[in-house]
């Protein structure tokens, strides 16, 4: 890579970096703050095999299908379409 590349591309990373800090002041003006949320892999072999455990598991619950029918009793499709 060449200078000129290098100045490009670094100059890039400057814009992008200006832009990033003024939406985080114009977020901080709004009386807001960053937060991390650390969410699970839903591609990992760990979390695919947790999930499928829970589902086979609420299956077989004797309640399930009285849950379901109950949320189907509440739920308003009004404004939904």
């Amino acid at each position: 890579m060449d200078d000129s590349a290098k100045s490009a591309e670094a100059a890039k990373r400057s814009d992008a970096a200006k832009r990033v800090r003024k939406h985080r002041d114009k977020m901080k003006a709004m009386g807001l703050k960053p937060v991390t949320l650390w969410v699970p892999d839903v591609h990992s072999p760990a979390f695919k095999a947790d999930i499928k455990r829970q589902c086979l598991r609420l299956n077989a619950d004797p309640h399930e299908q009285e849950i379901l029918a109950e949320l189907e009793h509440w739920f308003d499709p009004e404004g939904w379409t």
